[in-house]
């Protein structure tokens, strides 16, 4: 029954990924705010929302080791396993977007993260800080939404529909209302196939006497990062690469500071000197491996797809065999 059950939440986290992806972009080229702006906010909650379930799940269970490794697992499969795996499937053009500002807001959240990770537990403290820079990376990107419409309301009045339709492959036509079904849609089904998937492979995995750290690390985190993946796949094969490397940096601060942030709020999460020692460092380095596709203009090609999926794949091999 697990395995049917981790099924039916893969096929619905696709279908709600996709249907996304579709409101996303669409909803940008609606108000014209930039996509990339959409997916680190829009997209990056909803897809960031499997990791806050599981890791409030997980501390009101008195398992806080699930929590904090879905969110560093969870981290590390973003960059290696959700950036990877679609270009297997179709090269992203991310030499095309300009992610630099939002990059070093992620690389910053993850040094915090760290730091007040080193203090040995994540307690009302730790989320107020991490709640607090959220907030601030979050106005700026409404500070610069609101400037870019400004900016722009003159500049896209001009276009035609199928300038407009090119610049996002997307229906300029397309009405508020279905915008808004498709937008309510992958925000529902996204948690809710991931918690389907999360729990079928939890139950699987406690089966074959796998330790609740591991979990956390690899199912918890694959699973979760499960939304991440579907989301960025659409994104790749619609050439929209600017959501995929997008919703991926996003995500990512995303779980750091809010999912971490809200659930130190509700219960202390201490911290394993296990992560500190590895799992920490290795998400700070896969971190770094966007440098080349953020400031050198590198597109992720098949080549990177398999360097990054090789990688993920190790790290995985190293957490269970350890």
């Amino acid at each position: 029954m697990d395995w049917l059950l981790a099924a039916l939440g893969l096929v619905i986290l696709l279908l709600a990924g996709d249907s996304l992806v579709r409101g996303a972009v669409n909803l940008a080229l609606r108000m014209g705010i930039p996509a990339l702006v959409v997916s680190l906010t829009i997209v990056a909650f909803g897809t960031s929302a499997p990791e806050l379930l599981i890791a409030i799940k997980a501390v009101a269970d008195n398992a806080p080791d699930i929590a904090m490794g879905n969110v560093v697992g969870s981290n590390t499969a973003n960059i290696l396993m959700v950036l990877g795996f679609p270009a297997l499937l179709a090269a992203m053009h991310t030499s095309e977007c300009d992610t630099r500002k939002n990059y070093l807001y992620m690389i910053a959240s993850s040094v915090l993260f760290i730091a007040l990770a080193f203090r040995g537990v994540f307690d009302v403290l730790a989320g107020v800080v991490l709640l607090a820079a959220l907030a601030a990376v979050l106005t700026d990107s409404f500070l610069h939404a609101r400037n870019h419409r400004r900016d722009t309301r003159a500049a896209e009045a001009a276009m035609d529909s199928d300038e407009l339709e090119d610049l996002e492959g997307a229906d300029p036509e397309l009405p508020w209302w279905k915008i808004g079904v498709f937008l309510l849609l992958g925000l529902i089904g996204l948690p809710l196939g991931a918690d389907i998937l999360v729990d079928s492979s939890v139950n699987i995995a406690r089966d074959f006497g796998v330790t609740e750290t591991v979990i956390g690390l690899t199912l918890v985190a694959l699973g979760t990062s499960l939304p991440e993946l579907a989301t960025t796949v659409m994104a790749a094969l619609r050439r929209q690469a600017d959501v995929a490397l997008g919703n991926v940096i996003g995500s990512n601060m995303f779980n750091l500071l809010a999912i971490i942030g809200i659930t130190a709020l509700l219960g202390e999460i201490p911290v394993d000197p296990q992560f500190l020692k590895f799992d920490l460092w290795v998400m700070l380095a896969s971190s770094l491996l966007l440098i080349p596709f953020v400031f050198l203009k590198r597109d992720i090609t098949r080549s990177w797809g398999v360097l990054l999926v090789g990688l993920y794949l190790a790290y995985i091999s190293a957490v269970v065999l350890s």
